[in-house]
């Protein structure tokens, strides 16, 4: 369910019309809603209701720092993948103890940075990066609490490129090395050992990979005790998929993840961690964008609109599928035609759908492109030289410019040319 709804003809953000908003800012923009924001966090944080836990949104999926403060105002903790998001989040007003440090590649100076401001734990990687993390800690005189990431081998049934927990993949030690790496891990003065971590991809539509995970995560959580580990906590990552398309067939609802958790894991008496990302934001957020012109072409029209790859990258990156919608609620019964819905950027790939069935738009018409709040404004660029879109937030009957539309003197200048030319 979102806050995305017709309302006397127009498509709203919770009481916003969004034609008012593309009045107000222009198209194309991002705009989210607080009341789907906030009521996704709940779903997963009552999922677990009855056992230890702390919902970590995964701040990867959208984070701007409006949406990290609505979030954490909700009592989110965070997931990061790098300095900048954990600066984000910290100047969000997160505290340190809420913040869970996760991604493949963290350098020393990310480390030392996390270190010094306050940190929940570190989910480790490697042996090399676990070598890394204690020399930091060391010098720095403190103890740090680690989880250390396994592969569980569990084939996702998603993307290959959002699949992560395969033993192909990068991510993560070889479950069956976890022994060692653990003895490993306790053996160093700057470490301590508190659990374990496990994610094994995105967009997951089906319930039975993470079964499989989590049964073998529980088996490993009972051989390392018997080694004399103190685990814990379990991080079980995220991964819940959304619905894209308007279907009748949805993925597993945030009641029947939590339900799987307490029967594979909630015997062991750890504190649960879970790090959803995509299922908080993507239905919490659509672009809006504005058609320029209509082309017939040889056997097909085009809906060419100001909204492009750079701003939307999911369909060009994953093949991805966005329901779009016209902001003007159309008039029942009109008939409908296939368009094919591109931008205006010089490549065959900003293409956003093809031969979708739409209601007769012409220039100037918006249309808004859903479930667009994860992975959304986080992957955009300036490729074309093309300006970073406008966010948006609503709540209820106010909406707020969360990310200005910056000027093209601002892209220009922060290029710097060279004396000698």
């Amino acid at each position: 369910m979102d806050h995305f709804l017709y309302k006397d003809g127009v498509l709203h953000a919770e009481d916003v019309s969004v034609a008012e908003i593309a009045a107000s800012v222009g198209s194309p923009f991002y705009v989210y809603s607080t009341a789907t924001l906030e009521r996704h966090f709940r779903l997963f944080d009552e999922a677990l209701d009855g056992i230890d836990h702390l919902v970590c949104y995964a701040m990867k999926a959208a984070s701007n720092q409006a949406i990290l403060k609505t979030l954490a105002n909700a009592g989110a903790g965070m997931d990061v993948v790098s300095v900048g998001e954990y600066l984000r989040a910290k100047a969000a007003g997160v505290p340190g103890d809420k913040i869970v440090f996760s991604g493949v590649g963290k350098t020393a100076d990310e480390i030392r940075v996390a270190l010094q401001g306050g940190i929940r734990q570190f989910n480790v990687e490697s042996e090399p990066e676990m070598e890394v993390l204690n020399a930091q800690a060391v010098a720095l005189g403190m103890t740090v609490p680690i989880t250390i990431r396994v592969n569980p081998d569990v084939d996702a049934r998603t993307h290959a490129k959002i699949a992560t927990g395969k033993s192909e993949n990068k991510f993560g030690i070889p479950i069956a090395r976890a022994r060692s790496v653990y003895a490993m891990a306790a053996a160093l003065p700057g470490l301590e050992v508190i659990g374990i971590d496990v994610h094994i991809g995105s967009q997951l539509t089906d319930l039975a990979p993470f079964e499989q995970a989590y049964q073998k995560v529980a088996e490993l959580t009972e051989t390392l005790r018997a080694d004399g580990h103190d685990i814990r906590r379990l991080d079980l990552g995220g991964g819940l998929g959304i619905p894209y398309a308007n279907s009748n067939e949805a993925p597993p609802l945030p009641s029947d993840y939590g339900d799987l958790i307490k029967r594979t894991v909630g015997h062991l008496g750890c504190e649960i961690e879970i790090e959803p990302g995509r299922l908080i934001a993507g239905n919490a957020g659509i672009m809006v964008s504005q058609v320029i012109y209509v082309k017939s072409g040889e056997g097909r029209d085009f809906l060419i609109v100001d909204g492009a790859m750079n701003d939307l990258i999911r369909p060009a990156m994953y093949e991805a599928y966005h329901d779009i919608v016209p902001v003007v609620e159309p008039a029942v019964g009109i008939a409908q035609q296939p368009y094919d819905i591109v931008g205006p950027i010089c490549e065959s790939g900003d293409t956003f759908a093809k031969q979708r069935m739409m209601p007769p738009l012409k220039s100037g018409d918006l249309i808004a492109f859903r479930s667009a709040g994860a992975y959304g404004a986080v992957m955009s660029s300036e490729y074309n030289s093309r300006l970073l879109i406008p966010e948006v937030l609503v709540n209820g009957d106010q909406f707020a410019v969360i990310r200005p539309r910056p000027t093209f003197e601002d892209m220009i200048n922060r290029d710097t040319i060279p004396s000698w030319l």
